[in-house]
């Protein structure tokens, strides 16, 4: 492809250089977009299910070959330790294995007739069509797992598919989509462009687009759709707070490590990584001491090391960022639990703050970094309510042994998805996830985007022997 300039690709940790690579430049990327449009108007062309599930296979097995090499990769350009860069790596294998299984169950169903004399002597039934051409904008912090999910879902749907990944974790991309064309995917069924976010709003805006996946910050999502054409439809994934409902029946022993775990894992660079925990206020000494203690024992350092808990940030500025937010929180009356301070340009160290005020930064917006608050309540309801008080809502949980609290819980807790004695990041890749209200719109998972990314066709048979 032609391209404009080049991008520089560091390492979180260090930031020393990986690699430079070419950028594409925005007529490289138009065509990318016209090549799949074309593939996608020509009946000839199209692949048949069972010809779709035989590539997928394929990759599978691919991946299974290289799941080093794919671990090495992630964990280079993302930052996120070694020990879960290995499970994502087996989370993207699973997910193509989802993939092609769900290419057989997309099916649609028998409309009845003859309910009415005006619909007599008609047999009528439904079955669904691939949207379009998709255009996926992926995020850095999963820079595989993401990407499979948002280009094999388009494959198994029918879809050709063009995908722009994180400028900051370009070659997970790269490679899977070389390793799906190795599988034997013809190259414009999926094409990957590296390229600036002017030539991204260029594609993304086309009329010539079906359907936008988009995985990335809120602004940039809500004002892509803004922009969209006519009759381009979408699926905006974003962040959250991810408040967790401590209850005081709750058992500590299993809840401790699960909520150090959706805290800091990836270093709290998750959509849905623990945020705001509310506890009683009677019981919130022996619920902060024994996090701070578990928090404490988190090792921080090289991603590589298979002893290390929690890796950098993905840019130094968010680490910039994270200080001025937990230094902002301390200065307006928070009590700093733990950590607080950065270890070097690129690592923070796990902070655990207590009752930040209802007005900080770390209270009304997605932190992105490891950082944990903590809020006391007197009435559960109390809680609930600030916990709803945000337009942000992912996934929340509420940790208790009491089956009414619980679905009390669930009922009154505006969020897609709630945990019960879980943390907030757990996710299934077959499970429908997605925020709502300034969260994000659609749903992904596996076979929810297959889905997502075709649409219904009815068709109605009239004759005189039905």
């Amino acid at each position: 492809m032609n391209t404009s300039s080049t991008l520089k690709v560091l390492r979180p940790y260090d930031q020393t250089l990986i690699r430079e690579i070419p950028m594409d430049s925005a007529e490289a990327v138009m065509a990318a977009l016209d090549k799949a449009h074309r593939l996608f108007q020509d009946q000839s062309r199209k692949l048949a299910p069972f010809q779709r599930i035989e590539i997928l296979e394929r990759v599978v097995t691919l991946m299974q070959d290289r799941i080093e090499a794919l671990t090495h990769t992630a964990l280079d350009e993302g930052g996120k330790p070694y020990r879960d860069s290995s499970v994502e790596v087996q989370r993207a294998i699973d997910g193509v294995k989802l993939a092609a299984e769900a290419i057989s169950q997309q099916g649609g169903e028998q409309i009845p007739m003859g309910r009415t004399a005006a619909t007599q002597n008609r047999l009528a039934f439904t079955f669904r069509e691939p949207i379009g051409v998709v255009v996926s904008i992926s995020a850095f912090n999963h820079p595989l797992n993401l990407v499979v999910h948002q280009t094999v879902t388009a494959f198994a749907a029918g879809c050709p598919v063009v995908i722009k990944p994180a400028t900051t974790t370009p070659f997970s991309c790269l490679d899977f989509v070389a390793l799906l064309h190795e599988a034997g995917m013809p190259e414009e069924w999926c094409q990957a462009v590296v390229c600036d976010n002017d030539a991204a709003e260029q594609l993304v805006t086309d009329p010539r687009v079906g359907f936008l996946s988009f995985i990335g910050s809120s602004n940039v999502g809500w004002h892509l759709r803004s922009k969209l054409a006519p009759g381009t439809r979408c699926a905006l994934e974003h962040g959250g707070v991810a408040p967790v409902i401590v209850d005081r029946n709750a058992d500590y022993e299993a809840m401790l490590p699960l909520l150090i775990k959706g805290g800091f894992y990836h270093a709290g660079q998750v959509c849905v990584s623990v945020q705001k925990i509310f506890v009683h206020e009677d019981d919130r000494e022996q619920l902060s001491e024994k996090l701070v203690a578990l928090a404490n024992e988190l090792k921080v350092g090289d991603p590589a090391s298979d002893q290390t808990d929690v890796g950098p940030l993905i840019l130094p500025r968010e680490v910039d960022r994270v200080e001025s937010w937990v230094n902002e929180a301390v200065e307006s009356g928070a009590q700093l639990l733990c950590g607080g301070k950065r270890l070097s340009d690129t690592c923070f160290q796990p902070t655990i703050l207590l009752n930040p005020a209802d007005t900080a930064k770390i209270s009304t917006q997605e932190v992105f970094g490891p950082v944990v608050c903590l809020y006391t309540y007197t009435e559960r309801d109390q809680a609930i309510e600030k916990a709803n008080s945000l337009d942000v809502h992912f996934q929340a949980a509420i940790f208790t042994r009491d089956l009414d609290v619980a679905m009390d819980a669930v009922t009154k807790l505006n969020a897609t998805a709630v945990m019960v004695n879980d943390h907030t990041a757990f996710r299934a890749d077959w499970m429908p996830f997605g925020g709502r209200d300034s969260s994000g719109m659609g749903m992904g998972g596996i076979p929810y985007s297959i889905h997502e990314m075709t649409r219904e066709k009815l068709m109605v048979i009239k004759s005189p022997a039905l």
